[in-house]
């Protein structure tokens, strides 16, 4: 396909469309690309939709751990819907355009369910400091209420700070070109096409990403050190490892979607090349949702049993 790019003239932006390149420089992997990208979308879904499903279903996960697992995972399947399935329109027809309103459309969700994913992953952590920290609070600190009210914050939290910082990005003018070397409309690439300089936007970038994504990350890193103290001075070995196992998929988490999102979003403009921000968005926003209900099933015991119960596996 060819490409065509726009350029403003007299510092007036012209730009009514973008042009998401995505993946167009691997021309004989189309297919493939296709292919591949319907499978882990396919996944996603059947995977997340399963532990949406046995959360609700079986008695044995009705708690607070369980409920922000079928959140999590209902969240997993918004988030790689706002980018997917406009990879899988673009490889298919080869149709690259997106216009400017559809584009700030998709960096609002996608950075609205990113902050809300930041503070469910905290609150996550939260539960689980409670439930090891303080077992005989637990019922009456994580009572229906308070897991409701957390969940609903972490869900509505960010949404009116993005939509400012969107509603920011899109006042820009565009006149450098149209063309976003990516496969979805994320911060750094449009910035990268406004006029002029943008040192102010990119500092509050960084500091809504301080907000959202360094700051739960701290609480996390806060409730797993008192967690770890707490696991170390537990008296047996048996103990220690069943207290260890009912975090451990949650942490694993915190570190594939913290450590490439922070690495993206958290390093200074110049460092930022297309092939290093696609391959790390890759992985935060298509990898680790495909390798969570993995992640949350394989190493829980209580969802095995669930899931086999649900499809009459002895």
């Amino acid at each position: 396909m060819k490409f065509t790019e726009v350029r403003a003239k007299n510092n007036t932006s012209t730009v009514t469309e973008f042009l998401l390149l995505g993946f167009s420089d691997l021309p004989n992997l189309q297919g493939i690309l296709f292919g591949m990208f319907s499978i882990i979308y396919l996944i996603i879904l059947i995977g997340n939709s399963f532990i949406i499903v046995i959360t609700r279903v079986d008695p044995s996960l009705q708690k607070p751990m369980y409920f922000f697992l079928a959140n999590f995972s209902s969240l997993e399947i918004c988030y790689v819907s706002v980018t997917l399935p406009r990879i899988l329109f673009n490889i298919a027809t080869q149709d690259r355009t997106i216009s400017v309103l559809s584009c700030a459309t998709q960096m609002c969700f996608f950075l609205m369910l990113g902050a809300t994913e930041c503070f469910l992953l905290a609150v996550m952590s939260y539960d689980r400091y409670v439930a090891i920290c303080n077992p005989l609070l637990y019922p009456l600190v994580m009572n229906p209420t308070r897991c409701t009210q957390l969940a609903v914050g972490s869900w509505l939290g960010g949404i009116p700070v993005q939509i400012g910082q969107t509603c920011q990005i899109f006042s820009l003018q565009f006149c450098n070109s149209n063309q976003i070397d990516h496969f979805f409309c994320d911060l750094p690439p449009i910035l990268k096409l406004a006029c002029g300089d943008t040192s102010i936007h990119e500092l509050s970038v960084y500091l809504v990403a301080m907000l959202f994504v360094a700051f739960p990350f701290t609480l996390i890193l806060a409730s797993y050190s008192k967690i770890i103290a707490t696991i170390l001075r537990l008296p047996t070995a048996t103990g220690r490892a069943k207290a260890f196992s009912t975090c451990s998929s949650h942490l694993l988490v915190v570190f594939l979607f913290f450590g490439s999102a922070t690495i993206t979003y958290l390093r200074p403009k110049s460092t930022h090349s297309p092939g290093t921000d696609k391959l790390l968005s890759l992985f935060y926003t298509i990898v680790t949702p495909m390798f969570n209900p993995l992640i949350y099933s394989l190493r829980n015991k209580e969802v095995i049993t669930a899931l086999r119960k649900l499809l009459l596996i002895k």
